[in-house]
């Protein structure tokens, strides 16, 4: 240090400032890159032969989109209308605006989930804030579909805390269970706080009952230490979701019962010494990938179909920063990330969600606002 001193002393002005930048860049790299792991890395898996077109355009920030049992997708929209849009023709039919909905900044209409048998039991859950005096709230609401409109909502859950920002709220259904991911709202404690609903997935019954084998009895907390998965999907008998990181590591997560996801202590994997001692006690789940810098990770569906080959085996990603879809291609054990691939990075703006049709067309939607599109992608063949 002495040396550097006096080294300084004799350097002109301009020659002492770039000596300094040369001195720090190895700390600025540190830590920029102090979250980096080698399980961020895979091969990209490949070119792809696809087309993409808009199907509907003049949307307000759709916020779900879902492949409905008609063949129809249904859609939320942030502002509290819920739709169904003819994928032939781009038709938007709406069925109801909840005047209860309050968007506030990325609060609103979220989440919405049909049940399994829609056919004979015509149910569609939904989650949105609102206001219960001066409070902000979130909610999931059931509504009945009698083939025109919604109607009979019943509360399945309420006095989530809502924010103008990380408030979830991706709603799924897996059997007779319906799984919600919630976010901390902007009080990071909550997301360990297992007295809390925030900074979780919780699971319930179908008719908002907490099922008995939950993890903490008359919780209903499945999973905990999440800061806002806004994606969930289930397949090949595992729970996937994807969150967002803050200044870094956006994350995909294998969610599994009563397991600790780390958040706000640990971002991404156990690869700091100060996460490493509060992974080991405190049973954190590592993602199976995690980005730094942030992409901004949302909705997200898996593809099974042979329309696009190249995309069999994958979680598709939706994701705001870049504006890009993410193909994330699993390996043969669907438990770790084997090829990595982007697809539309800034041609459309920001990316909300995904859905799949039956026959393996590809369906995303926008979150700019004003005027939101639904993409439609398919094989090119």
């Amino acid at each position: 240090m002495i040396f550097v001193a006096s080294l300084l002393t004799i350097l002109p002005y301009m020659t002492r400032r770039l000596y300094l930048l040369l001195l720090l860049l190895p700390l600025f790299a540190t830590f920029y890159c102090k979250k980096s792991d080698s399980r961020r890395t895979a091969t990209p898996p490949g070119s792809t032969n696809i087309k993409d077109s808009v199907l509907v355009a003049g949307l307000n920030f759709p916020w779900e989109i879902v492949w409905g049992p008609d063949n129809f997708i249904w859609m939320t929209e942030r502002g509290g209308k819920i739709s169904r849009v003819n994928p032939s023709t781009g038709e938007v039919i709406p069925l109801i605006t909840v005047s209860e909905v309050v968007s506030m900044g990325e609060g609103g209409m979220l989440g919405m989930a049909l049940h399994p048998d829609f056919t004979t039991t015509p149910d569609l859950y939904v989650a949105y804030e609102y206001n219960n005096g001066s409070n902000y709230r979130e909610k999931v609401v059931r509504f009945t579909y009698n083939g025109t409109t919604l109607i009979n909502p019943v509360v399945i859950i309420d006095n989530i805390h809502g924010a103008n920002i990380h408030n979830g709220c991706r709603l799924l259904i897996v059997a007779d269970k319906l799984f919600i991911s919630t976010g901390d709202a902007s009080a990071q404690d909550s997301a360990q706080s297992t007295t809390s609903v925030n900074g979780k997935i919780l699971r319930l019954n179908l008719d908002g009952t907490i099922p008995a084998d939950n993890p903490i009895p008359g919780s209903p907390v499945w999973s905990y230490g999440h800061r806002n998965a806004q994606g969930l999907v289930f397949a090949n008998g595992i729970l996937y979701s994807s969150e967002h990181g803050p200044d870094t590591d956006d994350e995909i997560n294998i969610i599994e019962k009563g397991r600790n996801y780390g958040w706000p202590t640990v971002r991404g994997f156990c690869n700091e010494s100060a996460e490493q001692s509060f992974c080991s006690a405190n049973n954190v789940k590592e993602p199976i990938n995690a980005w730094t810098p942030t992409i901004a990770t949302s909705g997200m569906d898996y593809y099974d179909k042979d329309q696009i080959p190249q995309w069999k085996n994958s979680l598709l990603v939706a994701t705001l920063k870049n504006q890009r879809l993410m193909q994330i291609k699993l390996n043969d054990a669907h438990t770790a990330v084997a090829g990595i691939n982007e697809f539309f990075t800034n041609t459309y703006g920001r990316m909300r969600d995904v859905c799949i049709s039956p026959e393996g067309k590809v369906y995303i939607c926008t979150s700019n606002g004003g005027n939101d599109k639904v993409i439609v992608v398919r094989s090119n063949n």
